[in-house]
């Protein structure tokens, strides 16, 4: 007979979205039973954002040394050793798995069961011969690359997020279907270390930013000498001697791309599959789990969190619903989503984030009192001694000062962001953003530059100069 577990909490997924919820589980006292099938860390850790991360660093190393010359610095052209930059990311990677081992959970007081999980009924899963009934389960399973039905694919190797940093050779040509943020991020990573590079994407790159920042990032990326074919479609692959040959089509008429090797990186799809959901009553659509603000699914005893609910795909969302399960599931508390105040950031050169409404948002939601507040990198005297002025930052508000959302593009955009997601998830005004003293010269002045934007349209107003007026008669 299988040995019964009866865990508080019961975690399929031993990613980023589960090792958030066992560790703040265990903290508070309760019991954990954790089931994963693969690696410890996920894809984050394996194959995501530490190594992506790892590239783009030594990439941006490669790109200082090219910008040199004009600080007066030379060097020589740099030397891509693509072998040592392999090891540079598994380095980074083996630095950080000890956070999210085996050990370092069972140490903790998690009961790790190495297997794959599956539902057999609406109370209980079972993993590797053992049954648990647990008080909650939270199904962390996460997702994997989405597949695209192209002519041809089948018959190509390709790679994807899952297998391209096993490269310990820079691709001649590489070929990118995808024009989100791994393919844009890992397109001028690959390209400025020596690699050249197509990027096709059916619709608009980088489609949920703010097109106009977008626009500041793909300029710099043509301007290095990354190919964007966008609203072009795929219509056949076939191989091509010892590389790949990739016929496209978009209003142009159609062409064939030939390159040393694919990337595919058009979406991700969620692991819902051999969970047994069926069995577990939990409801399921081709995003993931169908979940309630709660991160609760149709089964009351069972949540979702992570990229397997179906939302934001970020780690940092990830742990931002490990929080809210542990409010809800352990301790009966109430628990919503707030998507608004989660922030975001592509980390192309210059980065992409947000939070919050975008300016077409904002418009289309209140049309009447949505303001666009612009400032621009230009502006800033940190960014023209880094020679980093192509950017520009963008805060929406309200005309009473509500702060609704803000978009930056350029240099440390995914640092100044937090400013901005504080200032939004604490409700705070406008003014806020006034009543800090950022020191000079940082580019962090610039939120308080953006700021001042609001109150520019006073200053013409008959108040203003009636105030002053009587200012003037006081002695």
């Amino acid at each position: 007979m299988a040995e019964l577990l009866t865990p508080d909490l019961c975690i399929i997924g031993g990613g980023s979205a589960g090792l958030s919820a066992a560790a703040t589980a265990r903290a508070f006292g309760a019991s954990v039973v954790l089931v994963e099938k693969g690696e410890m860390g996920g894809d984050c850790l394996n194959t995501g954002c530490v190594p992506s991360k790892s590239l783009i660093a030594a990439s941006r190393l490669a790109e200082a040394g090219r910008r040199a010359a004009g600080f007066g610095v030379s060097f020589e052209p740099p030397r891509i050793n693509f072998g040592r930059i392999h090891d540079h990311v598994s380095e980074v990677i083996a630095s950080i798995a000890p956070n999210d081992s085996v050990e370092r959970f069972e140490g903790l007081g998690v009961t790790i069961i190495r297997g794959r999980g599956r539902f057999v009924d609406k109370r209980t899963l079972e993993a590797d011969g053992r049954s648990v009934r647990a008080r909650r389960f939270v199904i962390a399973a996460g997702s994997r690359p989405a597949i695209p039905s192209i002519p041809g694919i089948d018959g190509v190797d390709y790679l994807t997020n899952e297998t391209i940093f096993d490269q310990t050779r820079k691709p001649a040509h590489l070929i990118i279907i995808g024009g989100g943020p791994i393919g844009m991020e890992l397109a001028q990573a690959h390209h400025r270390l020596g690699s050249e590079v197509t990027v096709i994407e059916t619709a608009d790159f980088l489609a949920k930013d703010d097109p106009e920042l977008v626009g500041i990032a793909t300029r710099r990326m043509q301007e290095e000498g990354v190919a964007l074919m966008g609203r072009t479609a795929v219509i056949g692959i076939v191989p091509s001697g010892n590389g790949i040959a990739v016929t496209v089509e978009n209003e142009r008429g159609s062409e064939t791309v030939v390159g040393s090797h694919l990337l595919v990186a058009a979406g991700r799809r969620p692991n819902i599959e051999d969970l047994g959901l069926d069995a577990a009553h939990v409801r399921t659509d081709r995003r993931g789990v169908v979940v309630d603000a709660s991160m609760r699914s149709s089964n009351r005893r069972i949540y979702a969190i992570g990229d397997i609910a179906g939302g934001l795909q970020f780690t940092h969302a990830a742990s931002y619903h490990a929080g809210l399960v542990i409010r809800s599931a352990l301790f009966g508390l109430p628990a919503r989503e707030n998507r608004t105040i989660v922030p975001w950031c592509t980390f192309i050169d210059p980065e992409i984030a947000a939070v919050g409404l975008g300016e077409a948002e904002a418009l289309r939601r209140y049309p009447d009192t949505a303001r666009i507040l612009r400032w621009s990198y230009g502006e800033s005297d940190r960014a023209r001694a880094e020679r980093r002025t192509d950017g520009l930052i963008k805060l929406i508000t309200l005309k009473n000062g509500r702060i609704l959302g803000c978009t930056i593009c350029g240099e440390g955009a995914g640092e100044m962001i937090s400013l901005f997601a504080y200032a939004l998830a604490n409700r705070l005004k406008v003014g806020s953003l006034m009543k800090f003293v950022a020191p000079y010269p940082t580019l962090a002045e610039m939120a308080r530059r953006v700021a001042v934007e609001h109150y520019r349209g006073a200053l013409g107003s008959p108040w203003i100069g009636r105030w002053l007026g009587l200012v003037r008669l006081l002695p």
